[in-house]
């Protein structure tokens, strides 16, 4: 009880230093991981302890259903249909990205005494990264635990998600003055997006948060998880091999049908997305808890690398196919920023771009993200040792 508690005061904490600013140059995630990584390495918290193998088992498979409890896929491609391609040209630049990534460099092996499993340690990175730029903390720590990562190379992940937000920064800075270069501008179609959209806004959480809406929410996120395990049970008798690595993509399915199915009533249910993200950073310290400071600072170079050629690729993908489907930069912009950086970053661009028809669009290729990042993500990991 001890170890959780420290876990949720470093996730606290993460909040915390969000709202500061000096703080606010990082996200409250990577916050969370340096104080984990700190407190471990000055004996504070254990490295190991029966709360980490709990927050693994039981937290992780929960933020996918609250992360989509809203995930309705008719609005998303018949609302959106524009920005919707566009997304998956932005989807299909990173997992192009990541495949030529880690073709290029390789990261060795896992250390000494540290068995794989399913995965090796180059297709559990290049699964963790392609779930990271497609969705993002919620396919990220699905593909952690899916692979093994979070096991067996706690160090690497906690370098990853540091190096991670180092870039993801720099990309939103470039992807805020691109608009600005006019001699790229006049290479894709001009439409103007200054008016609001016909779709619908999302209420990702705007109604007001009760007792009974986190009770329902967490209800529901129980019992997805629930019939996701019974199901890969099942599919365990026919596929032994293969049944456990599509577990979280088999909840991610479950996940969608209510959302998709009952939109108005998946609507009333709030404060799923808030308990999600709040149960992601406890995640991503429990990770941090098991990392070495000596080995993270010595992953980082080639993570810097790997990224580097990742995002590279990514908007060669994105924004060259882009002009050839004759999609406005705008559109392009967005849809990058949904998948590098997420729901929440997309829409906040587009408002200060004056982009007004695109920020509802950028809410919704952004939950997108998370009902395919795991999906796609598991798929190139699987099939990594056919690239």
């Amino acid at each position: 009880m001890a170890v959780m508690a420290a876990l949720f005061v470093i996730a606290g904490a993460g909040f915390l230093m969000e709202k500061t600013r000096i703080g606010a140059l990082l996200t409250g995630a990577v916050w969370a991981i340096a104080f984990a990584i700190l407190a471990s390495n000055l004996g504070i918290i254990p490295s190991s302890a029966a709360a980490y193998d709990f927050v693994g088992t039981y937290f992780v498979p929960l933020l996918i259903p609250l992360f989509l409890m809203k995930a309705d896929l008719k609005k998303i491609f018949f609302e959106t249909t524009r920005m919707a391609g566009a997304f998956m040209l932005a989807a299909l630049g990173t997992a192009l990205g990541a495949i030529i990534a880690f073709s290029l460099v390789d990261i060795g092996s896992y250390p000494a005494g540290v068995e794989a499993g399913e995965f090796t340690r180059q297709a559990g990175a290049v699964g963790m990264f392609t779930a990271t730029y497609i969705g993002g903390s919620v396919n990220y720590a699905a593909l952690i635990e899916t692979t093994g990562m979070g096991i067996n190379d706690p160090s690497f992940v906690a370098a990853s998600t540091a190096v991670d937000s180092l870039y993801s920064g720099l990309f939103l800075a470039v992807l805020a003055i691109i608009p600005g270069w006019n001699w790229l501008a006049k290479k894709f179609v001009q439409i103007d997006h200054s008016e609001e959209s016909e779709a619908d806004k999302v209420e990702m959480e705007s109604g007001k948060v009760t007792a009974a809406s986190l009770t329902y929410s967490a209800a529901f996120a129980l019992i997805v998880v629930a019939l996701g395990n019974y199901l890969t049970a099942q599919l365990a008798e026919i596929f032994p091999a293969d049944a456990s690595k599509w577990r979280f993509a088999i909840i991610s399915a479950l996940a969608l049908i209510p959302a998709t199915a009952m939109p108005k009533t998946m609507s009333k249910m709030h404060g799923g997305y808030e308990l999600g993200i709040g149960l992601s950073f406890v995640f991503f310290a429990m990770i941090a808890a098991g990392a070495d400071v000596v080995t993270l600072m010595e992953q980082a170079p080639v993570l810097i690398l790997i990224i580097g050629i990742m995002l590279s690729v990514h908007a060669v993908v994105t924004f060259g196919l882009g002009a050839v489907f004759k999609l406005s930069l705008p559109e392009l912009i967005t849809a990058s920023n949904a998948a590098i950086l997420g729901a929440t970053t997309a829409p906040a661009l587009a408002a200060a771009k004056g982009w007004k028809g695109l920020v509802t669009p950028g809410v919704l290729v952004g939950v997108l993200g998370y009902a395919i990042g795991t999906f796609i993500a598991t798929l190139v990991a699987d099939l990594w040792p056919i690239f």
